[in-house]
């Protein structure tokens, strides 16, 4: 048998489940998970010397490809000077002030160690400015494994979620309301009933956990009109679409500005990290300045700040964006015509470098749409390409990525694979 399923039959004996994140278990594609051993540019490499290309790029995060030589150089540089002191360091500032230098609202910013931890505390901080408690979400947009968070849609726009996992009170998510994607009038309808008692709307601009959603024409400018008259706050959590669709995120790409920021991924250059920013009137609520306490022994850490201005920076210079996004339309227009000679209905979205094809002969627009995708279509797709040697997500709820690595060269050859996978259809 293969190194991987040796490693994956190891993995079960002490990982729950072999994994340390669900989604990595292969379970929704019927199948065990390859075990990376190394990474390249737009490449990766399993257990038994297999090269993949690599579209799942950690879920995001190497938006300049796996090894890059200016954020390997800058990692070794400040390992060489200590891994973590729990004291201030000047990298923090750098990166606090890149990241506010292409987001304009943003003023100040707290550096933490995951996308978890920065919606965690800007909901925390929300209600802590606000002094109310209960917090809308949207159907289908994740936030981390918050407790308050994992919630299904009730029956209605107004209706409290259900915990969607085991081992949160039913208390803790009574205090969430959740609303369809791209669906103003269901949010006008949660604020007329329960506005002054809600503390914050708090989604993803462009959603990437239900496959990536394109809001429609006028939905974020409608929120934050909607928040504002209700004097509640508006958070985007921008851990996956922060620095990918634009370098100054949705407020960029859309012209809206929301009061708080979640960020992840790309800022930390594939390194542990997270952020929340906002005005200074906002985040000085924040301890130490505020009565809204948030810690973290790690946060700010050298490492994961080294790698994130060298991403940053490589990032922000002129032409790199658009490359990357240039790779993934290449990507989809090929894929569009691959499946319409093969009478496969697709829907294809992409926003900037994150995209998704549905096996769906309908619009996808929000959580619904989503989940009557083609599942088995999906999973046939999946196996064939990860067999021709190029690797997407293991779900059809997941987006894909590019980076500055993915030459036309490459995604050519990724489109030659697909085209023989929609033969076997």
């Amino acid at each position: 048998q293969s190194n991987s399923t040796e490693l994956f039959n190891k993995a079960q004996n002490i990982l729950v489940g072999g994994v340390n994140s669900p989604v990595r278990a292969f379970k929704a594609v019927g199948s065990n998970p390859f075990f990376a051993t190394s990474g390249q540019g737009a490449t990766v490499t399993d257990a038994d010397n297999n090269t993949y290309t690599d579209y799942v790029l950690s879920w995001g995060p190497l938006i300049l490809g796996h090894a890059h030589p200016v954020v390997h150089d800058a990692v070794h540089t400040a390992l060489d000077n200590g891994a973590s002191f729990g004291i201030p360091t000047e990298a923090e500032i750098t990166l606090g002030e890149l990241i506010a230098s292409h987001i304009n609202f943003i003023e100040k910013v707290r550096l933490v160690n995951s996308g978890t931890e920065a919606t965690m505390s800007a909901i925390r901080l929300a209600r802590g400015v606000t002094k109310r408690d209960l917090v809308l979400k949207v159907e289908g947009c994740y936030h981390g494994h918050v407790d308050s968070l994992l919630v299904n849609a009730g029956s209605g726009p107004t209706t409290f979620g259900t915990p969607t996992s085991p081992g949160i009170p039913t208390s803790f998510v009574e205090s969430t309301l959740t609303v369809p994607y791209n669906d103003l009038e269901a949010v006008r309808e949660a604020f007329t009933e329960r506005g002054h008692e809600i503390s914050c709307m708090i989604l993803e601009p462009v959603p990437g956990n239900m496959g990536v959603i394109v809001p429609e024409e006028g939905y974020l400018q409608g929120l934050r009109d909607i928040t504002k008259e209700h004097g509640s706050l508006l958070i985007f959590d921008e851990v996956m679409s922060g620095f990918r669709i634009a370098m100054g995120g949705a407020e960029e790409r859309y012209g809206v500005s929301p009061d708080l920021i979640t960020l992840g991924k790309v800022i930390g250059g594939g390194l542990p990290v997270g952020a929340y920013g906002g005005s200074a009137e906002i985040m000085q609520y924040l301890s130490p300045e505020g009565p809204v306490y948030q810690a973290g022994t790690l946060s700010g850490n050298p490492l994961a700040t080294a790698a994130g201005i060298a991403t940053l920076t490589e990032l922000a210079k002129p032409g790199v964006l658009q490359r990357i996004e240039a790779a993934q339309t290449r990507l989809g227009a090929g894929l569009g015509e691959i499946a319409k000679e093969a009478g496969i209905p697709i829907y294809q979205t992409q926003v900037g470098s994150m995209a998704c094809m549905f096996f769906n002969e309908n619009p996808v627009k929000n959580y619904q749409d989503a989940t009557i995708s083609n599942t088995e279509r999906f999973t046939k797709y999946f196996h064939g390409m990860l067999e021709r040697g190029h690797y997407f997500a293991p779900s059809q709820y997941e987006a894909g990525f590019t980076s500055i690595a993915h030459t036309d060269e490459i995604i050519d050859g990724t489109l030659e694979a697909a085209k023989e996978v929609f033969a076997t259809f």
